[in-house]
C-alpha cells in the first residue's frame, strides 16, 4: 500500500488529529499571553514558571507575534467555515423535503385526475386493465415526476394523459435483488407480498433473494419462499453468496456483488439496455409507482438511459410509534439527509439504502465492490459509477418513497428497552459513520481521473464475463483497432466501447462538498464548538489584538440558527410523513395486504419531544460513532456488520400463535 492510499484510508482520522492538534496549539498559546489574569496568577502561584512563560511571551510581543500568531486566524476562519457549513446543510434539507412534498402532492393531483379518465375509458367499454392504466402512468408522464439534471420535478403536465395511448413497457425488466442474512421469514414475505400487489409484477419483476451461505438452512428458507410467490413474478430465484471468498467483508456489498454476477448471465446481450437492477433492503416496501416511474423515466430518457442511476427517498413509517423518540429521531434526521440531495435539479444525489441502477451501467462499473471499504455499498456504488462516468453520471430521483423500519433492540421493558434500542441504533450509526472510508475511495479515484482524463473512450464486457477477475473493472482498448474494427473481428464480439465525455470538474468540487458534509463535519463540528468555546474563555478580558471575537460571535448566532433549521426540519418532515403513510395505507388496504402491517402516522402534538431530542441526537449517533469510526480506522477496514432487528408483521405473529394453539 503506498502512503497515499493508506493517508486517503485514515483521511477523516487524520483531519480529526489536526483539528485537535491546531486547537490545543491556538489555546494554550493564546492562554500563555500576559493579560490573562487566572493564567498569570497560576503560573506564579502554584508552578513557580513565570518568569519563562512571561519572558516567552513577552519576546512574542516583541517580534509582532501575540499567542499562536497566524494559527490562531486560521483556527478562527476554519471554525467559522464549518459553523457556515453546518448552518447551510439544514437549509438544503428543508428544501429538498418542502420540494418532494410538493411533487408528490402534484402527482397526486394528477393520479386522482388520470382515475377520472381511465374510469370514463371503461365506461366507454374499454378493456384496459389495472395493470395498463399502471402503465399509462408511467409511460406518459413519468419524466415528469422525476428530478434529474435535465427536468424540473414541479413541470407537470396533466393533459399527456391521454385515453388508451400507453407505451407498452413489456420490455422493460426489473431484476430486483434483496440482500438478506438471518432475517425473519415473516419480513421476507411481507416484502415479497408489497411487490407481488403490484400490477406490473407478473410481467416486468424478476426477483432475486440474495442469501448467504453461512445462514443454517437457508436454501430451505430461500425454496419455501420460491415456491409461495413463483406465480407472482416473472421469475423469482435465490443467489447463495459463499463465505470463504478471500479478500471479501460479509455485508449486504458482497452479497449484492455476488448476486449481480449471478443474475448477469440471465440476460443476453441484446436486453441487457433495458433492464434495471435495484437492490432493496428486507424491509423495504415499495410502491406501485416506483417501478412504473422508473420504466417510464428509462424509456423517456434514451440518450442517458444507460448512464442513468436512480435513487429515492426514504420513510420510517412503520414502528416509528414504538420506539423511543431519541431513536426516532435518530432516523429521521438519517432521512433527511439522504433526501437533501434529492431536489429538483440536484446534480449530486447519493441514494441511501435503496436505489435503482441500468445492467449496462452494471457491467461498466464492473459491479460491486466486496471489500471491507465498500461496506456502505448505496455511497460506495454511487461513486463507482459516478467516477467510471468522469462525473458525467446522471442522477433521477423516483418520486415514490420507500418505507422503511426503525431499528429496535433485543426487545425489554422500561429503561432497560429504551437502553436496547439506542444501543441498536448505536450500532447502526457506526456502520453508517464507517462508510468515511469512501472519502478516501473518492479521493483515489479522483486521482484516477486526473491521470486518465484524456482518455476518449471505455471498453467493458457483461458482468458474469468478468467473474474470473472481478477487480478488473475495465477491459482496454485494443490498440490499433476501434471499436467497430475490435467487434467486427471478433477478437471480443461481447465488448462495448463507449465514449467518454470530459471529466466534469464542477460537479466532482459539489461531490467533495457532500463528502466532507457526510463524513468530516459531524466530527469536525464537535471539536470546534468545544475549542472555540475554550478560547473564548481564555482570553476573556484581552484586547483581542487578532481582531477575531466577531468570528466566534457570528458562529455562536449560527449555532443557535442550526438548531431553528433542524426544528424546521422535523416540521416539514411532518407534512411529508403523513402524506405517504396515508398513501401507502391506502395503497395495501386495495390491495388486500393492509392487515397486521404497522402504519406509524405522526402529529406534532403528540411527537412534540422530537423537538427536544435534537441536541442528543446529534453527538450520539453522528459525532461519537464518527470519531470512534475515524480512529479505528487507524489500525482496521473491517467491521462486523451486523444486522439490525426489524418490526415482525403483527398478522404473522397473530398467524403463528394461533397455530401453535
Amino acid at each position: 500500500m503506498t502512503l497515499f492510499g493508506w493517508c486517503t484510508r485514515r483521511a477523516g482520522g487524520l483531519a480529526m488529529i489536526a483539528t485537535i492538534a491546531l486547537s490545543y496549539w491556538v489555546i494554550t498559546r493564546e492562554a500563555a499571553t500576559p493579560g490573562f489574569g487566572y493564567i498569570k496568577y497560576w503560573q506564579t502561584s502554584s508552578l513557580g514558571i513565570a518568569g519563562s512563560s512571561v519572558t516567552s511571551a513577552a519576546t512574542d510581543a516583541a517580534t509582532g507575534t501575540t499567542g499562536a500568531g497566524i494559527w490562531t486566524t486560521i483556527f478562527a476562519y476554519y471554525c467559522l467555515f464549518i459553523h457556515i457549513l453546518v448552518t447551510c446543510f439544514p437549509i438544503r434539507s428543508c428544501w429538498s423535503i418542502f420540494d418532494l412534498t410538493r411533487s408528490l402532492k402534484k402527482m397526486a393531483r394528477s393520479k386522482a385526475l388520470r382515475d377520472i379518465k381511465m374510469s370514463h375509458h371503461r365506461r366507454r367499454g374499454s378493456s384496459t386493465s389495472l395493470s395498463s392504466s399502471e402503465t399509462l402512468t408511467s409511460s406518459r408522464d413519468g419524466s415528469a415526476f422525476s428530478s434529474s439534471t435535465s427536468s424540473e420535478a414541479g413541470d407537470f403536465e396533466l393533459d399527456m394523459y391521454t385515453d388508451g395511448d400507453a407505451i407498452n413497457t413489456d420490455n422493460v425488466i426489473h431484476a430486483i435483488v434483496i440482500p438478506n442474512y438471518k432475517e425473519e421469514v415473516d419480513i421476507l414475505r411481507e416484502t415479497l407480498e408489497v411487490l407481488a400487489s403490484h400490477p406490473q409484477a407478473r410481467y416486468t419483476y424478476d426477483v432475486y433473494l440474495g442469501m448467504e451461505q453461512r445462514e443454517h438452512n437457508v436454501e430451505l428458507k430461500a425454496m419455501n419462499l420460491i415456491q409461495e410467490f413463483a406465480k407472482k413474478f416473472r421469475s423469482i430465484d435465490f443467489t447463495l453468496h459463499p463465505s470463504d471468498i478471500p479478500g471479501e467483508s460479509p455485508g449486504k456489498g458482497s452479497n449484492m456483488a455476488w448476486a449481480a454476477r449471478k443474475l448477469s448471465e440471465k440476460y443476453p446481450l441484446a436486453m441487457r439496455k433495458d433492464v434495471i437492477v435495484t437492490g432493496i433492503d428486507a424491509d423495504s416496501h415499495l410502491a406501485s409507482n416506483y417501478f412504473a416511474l422508473l420504466t417510464s423515466m428509462h424509456l423517456s430518457h434514451p440518450e442517458t438511459a444507460t448512464t442513468t442511476l436512480y435513487a429515492a427517498p426514504i420513510i420510517f413509517d412503520r414502528n416509528a410509534h414504538n420506539i423511543p423518540a431519541v431513536v426516532r429521531v435518530g432516523d429521521i434526521l438519517w432521512a433527511g439527509a439522504g433526501m437533501s440531495g434529492l431536489y429538483s435539479g440536484s446534480t449530486i444525489a447519493p441514494p441511501t439504502s435503496v436505489y435503482s441502477v441500468p445492467l449496462q451501467l452494471v457491467d461498466r462499473v464492473g459491479g460491486w465492490d466486496s471489500d471491507a471499504e465498500a461496506i456502505g455499498e448505496d455511497l460506495h456504488m454511487y461513486l463507482k459509477c459516478f467516477f467510471a462516468l468522469n462525473g458525467n453520471l446522471t442522477v433521477r430521483t423516483v418520486l415514490s418513497p420507500v418505507s422503511q423500519t426503525n431499528v429496535k433492540g433485543d426487545g425489554g421493558e422500561g429503561v432497560g428497552g429504551v437502553y436496547n434500542d439506542v444501543k441498536a441504533r448505536y450500532k447502526q450509526a457506526l456502520r453508517h459513520m464507517w462508510g468515511a472510508l469512501d472519502s478516501g475511495y473518492a479521493i483515489r479515484k479522483f486521482a484516477e481521473v486526473w491521470q486518465e482524463r484524456k482518455h476518449t473512450s471505455r471498453a467493458f464486457r457483461p458482468l458474469h464475463m468478468t467473474m474470473n477477475d472481478p477487480s478488473d473493472d475495465y477491459i482496454p482498448q485494443i490498440d490499433g483497432l476501434s471499436p467497430e474494427q475490435t467487434v467486427e473481428s471478433g477478437i471480443f464480439s461481447d465488448v462495448t466501447t463507449d465514449t467518454l465525455k470530459d471529466p466534469n470538474w464542477e460537479r466532482m468540487l459539489y461531490l467533495a462538498h457532500r463528502m466532507f458534509e457526510a463524513h468530516f463535519l459531524p466530527v469536525q463540528m464537535t471539536i470546534l464548538v468545544i475549542a472555540s468555546t475554550l478560547y473564548v474563555w481564555v482570553t476573556e478580558g484581552n484586547s483581542d489584538p487578532h481582531s477575531l471575537a466577531w468570528i466566534f460571535d457570528v458562529c455562536n448566532v449560527l449555532r443557535t440558527l442550526g438548531f431553528m433549521e433542524v426544528a424546521l426540519n422535523l416540521f416539514l418532515y411532518e407534512r411529508f410523513h403523513r402524506a405517504n403513510v396515508a398513501n401507502r395505507e391506502r395503497e395495501m388496504t386495495e390491495a388486500g395486504i393492509a392487515k397486521g402491517m404497522c402504519f406509524s402516522h405522526r402529529k406534532v402534538s403528540k411527537n412534540f419531544v422530537d423537538y427536544i431530542m435534537v441536541p442528543l441526537v446529534a453527538p450520539l449517533y453522528g459525532a461519537i460513532p464518527g470519531a470512534q469510526a475515524q480512529i479505528c480506522h487507524f489500525w482496521t477496514q473491517s467491521l462486523v456488520y451486523t444486522v439490525s432487528k426489524k418490526v415482525t408483521r403483527q398478522r404473522a405473529k397473530s398467524l403463528s400463535a394461533s397455530a401453535m394453539v
